[in-house]
């Protein structure tokens, strides 16, 4: 697990919120406080979808929302003249992306060990971080992926042009 201080949270934002940039993510949760508080849960459901849809890997390829199906919501709900209170996203990589991940480093994990590349985004009315963190199917002694993770979301970053800290 590594963190990151965002030092420019309206850009940030307008990078998060406005454009692709974090596209390649999918939404597992969203909190957004303004006059309510606004609880999004990016698990797709089932009684929506007929059961071939469900099935169906071009309509529905993951358990979780597409980051840029959702954003569009999340943008709506926190755009205007005032500042939300607080926020917290919780975002996947898409799985396709891990392996990418997983080949820069020296690391005996396999992809089919990991069952998520994840970071969180918190907003608590002056500070927004970045807190990277990875889940796996069953416990693993090897903690290189999270390194691995924390150096990738850095270089996502720099690349982005989002100035950070590490905390």
């Amino acid at each position: 697990m590594q963190a990151f201080k965002i030092k420019n949270v309206k850009q940030f934002m307008s990078k998060l919120l406005a454009s692709e940039a974090f596209d390649v993510f999918m939404l597992e949760e969203a909190s957004i406080s303004t006059y309510n508080t606004f609880i999004i849960d990016g698990h797709q459901n089932k009684d929506f979808y007929s059961t071939e849809e469900w099935e169906d890997k071009e309509i529905r390829p993951y358990d979780f929302s597409a980051w840029k199906q959702v954003r569009p919501i999340c943008y709506s709900l926190i755009k205007g003249t005032r500042t939300p209170s607080a926020f917290k996203f919780i975002l996947h990589l898409i799985p396709e992306h891990v392996q990418a991940v997983l080949e820069k480093g020296d690391t005996n994990v396999m992809s089919d060990q990991l069952k998520a590349l994840v970071i969180t985004i918190k907003y608590d009315g002056t500070t927004l971080t970045l807190i990277t963190g990875t889940s796996f199917h069953t416990f693993v002694m090897d903690k290189s992926v999270e390194s691995l993770w924390g150096s990738a979301i850095k270089q996502f970053l720099n690349k982005r042009e989002i100035e950070f800290e590490e905390l």
